[in-house]
């Protein structure tokens, strides 16, 4: 089946014809064009890796780190349009090294976004624990990249169960002897307002995870430059959707996202700029045995 989706002269389109709307298809084409066609507030979930702020044109994306901000605020504006209010955006970004220090566009388009109005929810570290070795005259290997949490509102769609992790072996020995502190709430020290009641725990198999992600890179992808693990998309599918939900990649590369959306029973919307990054993604479908959507087909049948 071919699953090329993506019709000629996107940026030609009118509103009116956000009332066509097919989730689980790819679109072969700039976000910025096809983003624009579809209908306000049709997804549930964002989850995105853009292109790497690079000064090198033949490189993915190109886009210089001074001109970042402003090449993404547009793209931002249109997520936040098709993102459902109790929806969320994740956003996995790092700086670069410009000039022998981190460049700052990462920061600015944060403070950018809230401007927008965005809120920033809550930051999720990456650690990339299978990182490959190396050494530089200043500075040590990444081994962790930002996964920025955006929302629309104060109250969204969470599903922290779906998350859970083993308790560990910890708890055989602090759980087996408590102390008077430890069957009352124990406020902080700090007074933070932040408190424990360490016996909540005593009979539980599984407790909520930390906002730190021990992750693997994707390896076996030899031919995207940057793509991530399956596993990351997925655990924030879980934790921020349910079956059936939308999630949308506007850079979705090798298809990752979408793969962890139908693993999932979620639907999927994806856009990639490049054919072979593009065909990858793809192969990634046609190997699961999807069928998806041929909008060219749509639209010749529409004429």
């Amino acid at each position: 089946m071919k699953h090329r989706t993506a019709p000629d002269g996107h940026q030609k389109r009118s509103l009116k014809d956000r009332t066509y709307f097919k989730p689980d298809t790819l679109y072969l084409g700039d976000c910025r064009d096809i983003l624009p066609t579809l209908p306000d507030e049709c997804v549930n979930l964002i989850v995105t890796s853009p292109p790497y702020a690079d000064r090198r044109e033949d490189s993915y994306g190109g886009i210089h780190p001074d001109k970042y901000v402003e090449w993404f605020l547009p793209i931002s504006a249109q997520l936040k349009r098709v993102l459902k209010p109790e929806g969320s955006f994740i956003l996995n970004i790092k700086e670069r090294v410009v000039n022998s220090e981190r460049h700052t566009y990462v920061m600015e388009l944060v403070i950018a976004m809230r401007t927008q109005g965005w809120l920033w929810t809550e930051e999720y570290c990456w650690h990339k624990k299978n990182c490959y070795p190396g050494k530089w005259p200043n500075r040590f290997r990444d081994a962790w990249e930002h996964c920025y949490h955006f929302t629309k509102q104060k109250h969204f769609q969470m599903f922290q169960e779906e998350v859970m992790v083993p308790i560990g072996k910890w708890s055989e020995k602090r759980l087996a002897k408590l102390t008077k502190n430890d069957v009352v709430r124990d406020e902080s020290r700090s007074q933070s307002g932040f408190g424990k009641r360490v016996a909540n725990w005593i009979g539980r198999e599984k407790v909520y995870p930390t906002n730190v992600l021990h992750l693997a890179t994707e390896v076996t992808n030899k031919n995207h430059s940057a793509a991530f693990p399956v596993e990351l998309p997925s655990w924030f599918i879980r934790l921020f959707t349910k079956a059936g939900d939308i999630v949308l990649d506007p850079f979705i590369g090798s298809g990752t996202t979408a793969v962890a959306a139908k693993q999932l029973g979620r639907r999927f919307i994806g856009v990639e700029l490049k054919p072979e990054y593009f065909e990858l993604a793809e192969a990634a479908m046609t190997e699961l045995e999807l069928p998806l959507f041929d909008h060219a087909a749509h639209n010749r049948e529409a004429a």
